[in-house]
This record gives structure tokens, C-alpha cells and sequence, in this order.
């Protein structure tokens, strides 16, 4: 479904991605590991088009859409929980909900998404007039994934989703991961959390300096014993006791 070869991403003389390539298919979920400052973030950037790629392809469905412009990315089946949430919050749930949708032409479609979201976050149906500002931690974090879920996508990235949570919102996050897998959706996801995210994942990629150096199933992973020593960073909350 998603093919990354060979992506460099510059921002200005520092080279931030040295020739990253991954993969992820249909109804998997991918994991995106390693310590702050490895270019996880910058991956995403490179693949929404947030950023554009100095080098590399991007393909989704086997269109390559390295250099297009974020919105039709979005469009074209793709959507971003961008990290730390980023939502309008001066702006309704309601509002911000509408504003993830706004790029579809499917109003009709958009509609049953809207429901769809509800249903998997209720506590957003009862804040729908409030200002998302106003939410909490966790209930934010349920609002970034529905606004993201708004547009429709078939490959939803997330970008460190627990990050400023509670471990048990942190569970709760994952389990919804999960639940977003079972119903057909394919997740990409960024994590510094690395051995929470193996335990579900179908595969992950580990990133450090800009570049993979390993890669394996979820479980291949977690047996390994030296991966905070070697690639995490003694600092990442993976390798915390």
C-alpha cells in the first residue's frame, strides 16, 4: 500500500533523513520506532508532503505522490494525527470535526463518518459544542484521531499518540489502534514507546541518526534484547524501568 524508497529530507544544510525506505500493506500495523531526534517525525512530514522530499519516492497505491501537495494527499486516502494533536482550540469538536472532512466531496459520506466517529468516541458526542481547548489530555487525543478519521482515509499515520498521556489514556489509545485495525483501516504509527507499540504491531521499523537500522515483525522485536542499548537511546520511555 505504501512504499517509501530512498527519502532524504532537508531542512536547509542539515540533512534530517539519509535514504529512508519502509513499507506498509494492506491492513497492517507498522510501527515507526526510535529515540527523539532520530527523524521519525520528519518521515511523516516527508510522506504527507509537509515537507518536500530532496530525494526518494513516495508511492501510495502505487501512485508516487513525493512533492504533492498535503490536500491531495489527503484526498488520496491518506491523513495525519499529527503529534502534540494540534487542533483549532478555540474552535467547537464539533467544528474541528467538520474541518477534517471539509477536503472530501462525498458530503453524504462524510456524514456517516461523522456518526461512525461518534460511535467509536462518545465522550466527543457529548462535548460537541465545546471548545476543544477546553478538553482534556484524553479526550483530545480521541478528538485529533476522529478529525483525522473525517477525511476518509485508508492509511491513517499517527505521530506519537501518547505522548503527554497517562499510561492507562495510554492504553486506552493503543487499544483503539487496534480497534481501528480490526475494522480494515492500516496504521503507520510513530512511537517512542517501543515495546507497548510491538506488542500489536505487525511489523516496525527502527530510525536512529536519519536512517533504518533494523527492522522486524512485532514480535522478532521484542525478543530482542539489546534494542534500547543499541538503537532506543537509554532516555526513550521505552526503556525506562
Amino acid at each position: 500500500m505504501l512504499e517509501v524508497d530512498g527519502l532524504v529530507v532537508r531542512y536547509g544544510g542539515i540533512e534530517a533523513l539519509h535514504g529512508v525506505s519502509l513499507r506498509v500493506a494492506a491492513g497492517e500495523i507498522v510501527g515507526l520506532l526510535g529515540p527523539n531526534g532520530a527523524g521519525k517525525s520528519s518521515t511523516l512530514a516527508g510522506i504527507m508532503g509537509l515537507v518536500k522530499p530532496a530525494a526518494g519516492h513516495v508511492r501510495f497505491e502505487g501512485a508516487d505522490i513525493a512533492g504533492h501537495s498535503t490536500e491531495s494527499i489527503v484526498r488520496g486516502g491518506l491523513s495525519l494525527v499529527p503529534e502534540r494533536r494540534r487542533l483549532f482550540g478555540h474552535l467547537s469538536v464539533s467544528d474541528n470535526l467538520l474541518l477534517g472532512g471539509a477536503a472530501r466531496k462525498d458530503k453524504a459520506a462524510a456524514k456517516r463518518d461523522r456518526e461512525r466517529v461518534m460511535d467509536l468516541f462518545p465522550v466527543l458526542r457529548e462535548r460537541l459544542d465545546q471548545a476543544a481547548g477546553l478538553l482534556s489530555g484524553g479526550e483530545a487525543q480521541q478528538l485529533a484521531i476522529a478529525r483525522a478519521l473525517m477525511s476518509g482515509p485508508r492509511l491513517l499515520l499517527l505521530d506519537e499518540p501518547s505522548l503527554g498521556l497517562a499510561p492507562l489514556l495510554v492504553d486506552k489509545v493503543f487499544d483503539l489502534v487496534r480497534t481501528l485495525r480490526d475494522e480494515g483501516l492500516t496504521i503507520f504509527i510513530v512511537e517512542q514507546n517501543a515495546y507497548q507499540v510491538l506488542e500489536f504491531a505487525d511489523r516496525a521499523y527502527i530510525l536512529r541518526n536519519g536512517a533504518v537500522v533494523d527492522q522486524g515483525s512485532g514480535a522478532e522485536l521484542l525478543e530482542r534484547e539489546d534494542l534500547c542499548a543499541q538503537y532506543m537511546g537509554s532516555s526513550a520511555p521505552a526503556c525506562q524501568t
